[in-house]
């Protein structure tokens, strides 16, 4: 395995339970073929597969889906599956898998949830977020904003740089108006959670702003073990880690945070709005998608997902319907945000 490749690191986390019922613990959302027949984290394999500027997949999971993650990996020779003893965030996870690649390697943070509809622009900002990183920058993708999105955190551009440029500042979850602000001005993009790092100068800004993160790291890979290409760092030093995103942990802290632009269709598919959106290719004149049988009279702009009955409407509009087995979801798509609340989501 070459040093000089790119090495992607795709990260299976989180629950996804804003998409309940169709997500569930047991079958979370980067496992699930929500944009065509792949699953996501098939997509996320998939836009480096094949490309020998990239060397073969890590995966950082954890123990229950380390058997769905083996299924839908097939034949990918050469991919190694880092098994996380507890969740504790993007911060501990990708300093696990910069633990262990060489330190000269570059990695390429991805998570396995993500929808991309334009990989060859996601592979064209992956190699100039490279570039940066061996220049020991920490790199975030910039994801080009075409709205003013509440959901999303910003990323305010600074100094150019090569391919890129220097961050500014970086911005919490906004409200309307100041998102606003930031689509007029040109200067922000959103904060995808995507990253390229040379994996010890990763390790050296963790040791400097986490050091008790970065100790127990060292320690978790140091007492861990390979078992065929599967790594299990130790469980108590891992759970000893007091969680947190690497946003936080390093990103905000460091002076030298990059960003490079990337205009790829990019989505986090991050409740059912958002996959409506992304689906919008597939949408008949009035902006309604329907998956599964359906019947819709004088609807607009309404989704449709049912993995039996049929869903049958009339007048809605702005509104998602979603039947998983015994589950059924009634949305507006301004209150998808809060379907993981429902009790149906939080009590699995």
């Amino acid at each position: 395995m070459r040093v000089s490749s790119i090495h992607p690191v795709i990260l299976c986390g989180g629950g996804g339970t804003r998409l309940w019922p169709v997500s569930r613990k047991v079958s979370p959302k980067p496992f699930l073929p929500l944009v065509g027949e792949e699953t996501l984290f098939q997509q996320a394999v998939r836009r480096v597969a094949g490309d020998d500027r990239f060397a073969p997949p890590m995966v950082v999971a954890g123990a229950d889906h380390a058997a769905v993650i083996t299924a839908q990996l097939g034949d990918c020779p050469g991919a190694r599956l880092v098994i996380e003893p507890a969740a504790r965030n993007t911060a501990p996870a990708i300093a696990l898998a910069a633990a262990l690649l060489p330190a000269d390697a570059v990695m390429l943070v991805c998570p396995s949830d993500h929808h991309i509809a334009d990989p060859d622009a996601f592979r064209a900002a992956a190699l100039a977020a490279a570039a940066l990183a061996r220049e020991d920058w920490l790199v975030s993708f910039g994801i080009a904003a075409d709205r003013p999105e509440t959901g999303y955190g910003y990323l305010q551009r600074g100094a150019p740089l090569p391919g890129g440029f220097a961050i500014r500042r970086f911005v919490e979850k906004p409200d309307l108006a100041r998102a606003a602000e930031y689509l007029a001005s040109g200067d922000y993009s959103w904060n995808g959670g995507i990253f390229a790092f040379r994996a010890g100068h990763l390790l050296a800004e963790l040791a400097a702003y986490r050091p008790e993160m970065a100790r127990l790291i060292g320690e978790a890979v140091a007492e861990g073990a390979w078992e065929a290409a599967r790594f299990h760092p130790a469980p108590a030093a891992f759970a000893a880690i007091a969680g947190e995103s690497v946003d936080y942990a390093v990103m905000e802290n460091t002076t030298r945070a990059a960003m490079v632009p990337a205009d790829m269709g990019w989505s986090d598919i991050g409740n059912w709005a958002a996959l409506a959106e992304a689906l919008s290719g597939a949408a008949d004149a009035a902006g309604n998608i329907a998956q599964g049988a359906a019947d819709l009279i004088d609807c607009r702009n309404v989704l449709v997902r049912s993995d039996g009955p049929r869903i049958s409407a009339v007048g809605l509009e702005d509104v998602c319907i979603i039947v998983s087995g015994s589950e059924v979801l009634v949305t507006t798509r301004q209150g998808a945000q809060a379907v993981g609340q429902l009790p149906g989501a939080v009590n699995q």
